[in-house]
């Protein structure tokens, strides 16, 4: 029976709490919802699904799936129980094995099945007998638990081999036993019993298990000439070339081989699996005080939020550039590290959070991002803004690391399109909730925190995920260095707003931070040697008219601004004058403003303004004082920005192009001068401004109990009047096509042409990929290539 039709089958057998537990493990089988039972077990059955499913898998399940695999055929009708499972896994008992079994069923990874035709007594009859679900061989690759491929199939993967497996067998009389073998398959089953005794090493050079040694948990490796190295017959005293002529190794071609599934058995002492793990790595026992984890956080923290404000003032007053094929350059990212006053690292994070948030976005005319929200952003409250970074960076599918220094994780241009990855949420929300499991099962002790490294979370993922963990390894560290630049961490070990984060415990992260995070401050200290002193995190609308002011010196909370004559004339030009000036610093001051400074502010004001620079784009003259003084007097002049400097002349705040156009609309003859340049061109931002940020909600993990109710009831009332199953019909169809694939088996096809025409047609599927099936055609001797969703129904022949 096709197995996804067994799994139907079982499926609509289970009752609703089983049915609920399977939705809950594995959500995509009802998103969207299914039509009907045979629906659900096409879906279970299908490649991305069961990647996803196995992703889920601990070690100890994984590898009882493996061996499952490894020990039935469902060709053949051979099924297996934890009774066949004992022999090949080491370490388990009954109980354990038919627990492990009963999980994998429940996933829907596996189905019950009918025993063997050799089991024959009535306490094999009441045993669980398993199958693996259709396609759980093809997602769990060509070398399951670590093993090779056994030699009948080598022979048909390797040309060469095929050509020397009979010489190979026949240069070794124990192998042969009683005649010559003269066909590659007949030598193939002779090296399959043979290869796996004991005695089948004797006379191997020395240090031949070093060598096999090193396939003890990959069967694949690299051997330069490996082809040319195979000599049945000829004595060597080289480890490598006594293994390849005597087919312990087999060349898949001349650079690389593999070790045939018999010999990688006897390596572990015949066990597929030689000792199942249960027990999963032990929680780390390092700790740190928690006031040292929290302080970590705050100044992380605060930092974090210091920066990505500047980073809204400095874009809103100067838009980022970036470069041609996209992402910030480094001379710009040089120029925002200097502005910001930090090292490059927080400067890219700071960068692809705010994106991430929206505080800056795109402007696709220009190529430069802007700050479309600063000022939503700016005032906002403080663990409003942390909350908005924190809750955007976990759900982003992009990966900031990847653009930092080579010690933290790559050499991409921040907010570069190679940043991408579409499982960087899902991969940053599972380490992190490995961190937070480790430090709470340490159990530490009243104010110590669980110290959790990268190790430690790359060795329970190991046990608890490995198909998951091998994702993960070469992205820990630097999911780790944006989690503690955040706040997510704190020397070390996962904070209390970070794991508020991960249970989506908005309200109460909110309380924490307004309980542990130090209120903004609006009062500056000003000294006599002409510096201000902020002592704490001054409020948004402070800090910007402080740096306006000011040069800012140094990082952290406590900044120190110097004024100077040049930073004096920046706010000049910016529309201040000397009476607002002292105003603004006797309103924040702590103390009178200091003589210094109050000479210097006088100072510079007084001497401001002798030389006056305005803003030209173009210049409009004419012979006529009286021509000059109509176009100052017309109305629809007004969008030039006209200021007369001369009785015949005006500038223009417009390009020459732009003021032309304006002049010939009024009547004018205007003639451009194209020999000078423009000094200045007119920018315009296009497009409206972005609304008011938004706190985003988290993503549901698990599907809601509604909706799972709701599919219930579909599946229940299909399954009384009989669904169709037309949705499992093109599964059901690949299914066949692959098992007439595996044993060289034609198959009657129903193919429909453009036209709506259909066929019947007797043919011999060769492959199957993509969509399509390569079909050998017996009566025109030809090989074809037909669409997949052309068939409407198969049947082997």
């Amino acid at each position: 029976m096709s197995s996804i039709r067994a799994l139907a089958e079982e499926l609509t057998a289970r009752g609703n709490d089983s049915l609920r537990r399977l939705f809950i493990a594995r959500p995509d089988l009802m998103m969207p919802g299914v039509p009907d039972f045979a629906a659900l077990a096409a879906r279970a059955c299908a490649r991305v699904s069961l990647q996803r499913a196995l992703e889920t898998l601990s070690k100890p399940q994984l590898e009882i799936l493996e061996a499952l695999v490894l020990t039935t055929d469902e060709d053949e009708g051979r099924s297996g129980s934890a009774v066949e499972l004992r022999h090949a896994v080491g370490n388990a008992t009954l109980g354990t094995l038919d627990a492990i079994l009963a999980e994998l069923s429940q996933l829907a990874l596996i189905y019950r099945a009918d025993p063997p035709d050799s089991i024959h007594s009535a306490s094999g009859s009441r045993r669980r007998y398993y199958q693996p679900v259709a396609r759980v061989r093809e997602v769990l690759g060509s070398y399951p638990a670590g093993l090779g491929r056994c030699y009948t199939e080598l022979t048909s993967a390797s040309q060469f081999f095929a050509e020397r497996a009979a010489s190979i067998v026949n240069a070794i009389p124990a192998a042969v036993q009683q005649q010559p073998v003269e066909h590659h398959i007949a030598a193939a089953y002779a090296l399959e019993r043979w290869a796996g005794l004991p005695e089948a090493l004797d006379g191997a050079p020395d240090r031949t298990r070093e060598v096999l040694a090193k396939f003890t948990n990959w069967p694949v490796g690299a051997v330069p000439h490996a082809e040319g190295r195979v000599r049945p017959g000829r004595r060597t005293d080289n480890p490598v070339d006594w293994l390849l002529s005597h087919g312990f190794l087999v060349p898949l071609d001349d650079e690389h081989v593999e070790l045939p599934r018999p010999v990688g058995l006897a390596l572990r002492g015949g066990r597929i699996v030689p000792e199942l793990s249960l027990d999963p790595p032990p929680a780390p026992r390092a700790t740190t005080s928690t006031a040292l984890r929290r302080n970590a956080a705050l100044g992380a923290i605060g930092e974090l939020l210091r920066l990505v404000s500047a980073l809204a003032v400095e874009a809103a007053e100067r838009p980022i550039e970036t470069l041609r094929a996209g992402g910030v350059g480094t001379r710009e990212l040089r120029r925002l590290t200097s502005v910001l006053r930090c090292e490059a690292d927080q400067t890219v994070l700071s960068l692809e959070l705010a994106a991430a948030a929206g505080i800056i976005t795109l402007d696709v005319d220009t190529s430069t991002w802007r700050a479309t929200s600063a000022e939503p952003w700016l005032g906002m409250a403080r663990p409003d803004q942390w909350l908005l970074l924190a809750t955007a960076w976990l759900d982003s599918t992009r990966l900031p690391s990847l653009a930092m220094s080579p010690e933290g994780g790559g050499q991409l241009a921040p907010l570069a399109g190679e940043g991408q990855r579409p499982d960087a949420a899902s991969v940053r929300r599972r380490i992190l909730e490995v961190a937070a499991d480790l430090g709470a099962e340490a159990n530490s002790p009243e104010g110590r925190a669980s110290v959790v490294t990268a190790d430690d979370i790359r060795r329970r993922l190991e046990w608890a995920q490995p198909r998951l963990a091998r994702r993960l390894r070469g992205l820990l560290e630097g999911v780790l260095t944006e989690a503690a630049m955040i706040g997510f961490t704190g020397s070390g070990a996962v904070t209390r707003a970070g794991a508020a984060v991960l249970r989506g415990d908005f309200e109460g992260l909110r309380s924490l931070l307004d309980e542990i995070l130090p209120q903004s401050v609006d009062r500056i200290l000003l000294q006599a040697d002409l510096t201000a002193v902020a002592p704490g995190y001054l409020e948004p609308g402070l800090s910007r008219r402080l740096s306006l002011l000011a040069d800012a010196e140094g990082r952290g909370p406590a900044t120190i601004y110097r004024f100077s004559a040049a930073s004096l004339r920046r706010a000049l030009d910016a529309g201040e004058d000397a009476g607002s000036i002292m105003a603004f610093l006797k309103e924040h001051a702590e103390t009178d403003v200091p003589q210094p400074l109050a000479y210097l502010v006088e100072d510079t004001a007084a001497r401001y303004g002798r030389i006056r620079v305005g803003r030209a784009g173009s210049f409009i003259v004419s012979d006529d004082e009286a021509s000059i003084a109509g176009l100052l007097r017309e109305p629809s002049a007004a969008q030039l920005g006209l200021t007369q400097i001369a009785p015949t002349v005006v500038v223009s705040n417009a390009s020459p192009q732009e003021a032309a156009t304006v002049l010939r609309e009024l009547g004018l003859a205007p003639a451009v001068d194209t020999s000078l340049d423009p000094a200045v061109r007119l920018q315009r931002l296009r497009g409206p401004a972005a609304p008011g940020l938004l706190v985003p909600t988290p993503q549901p993990v698990i599907p809601h109990p509604d909706d799972v109710e709701a599919q219930l009831g579909i599946l229940r009332n299909q399954s009384a009047v009989g669904g169709n199953g037309e949705e499992a019909a093109p599964m059901l169809g690949i299914e066949t096509l692959q098992k007439a694939i595996r044993l060289k088996r034609a198959v009657r096809l129903n193919i429909v042409d453009a036209l709506g025409n259909s066929t019947v047609e007797e043919l011999r599927p060769v492959s199957i990929s993509a969509g399509r099936v390569r079909v050998f055609d017996p009566e025109r001797e030809t090989e074809r290539v037909l669409s997949v969703h052309r068939i409407i129904d198969v049947e082997l022949a």
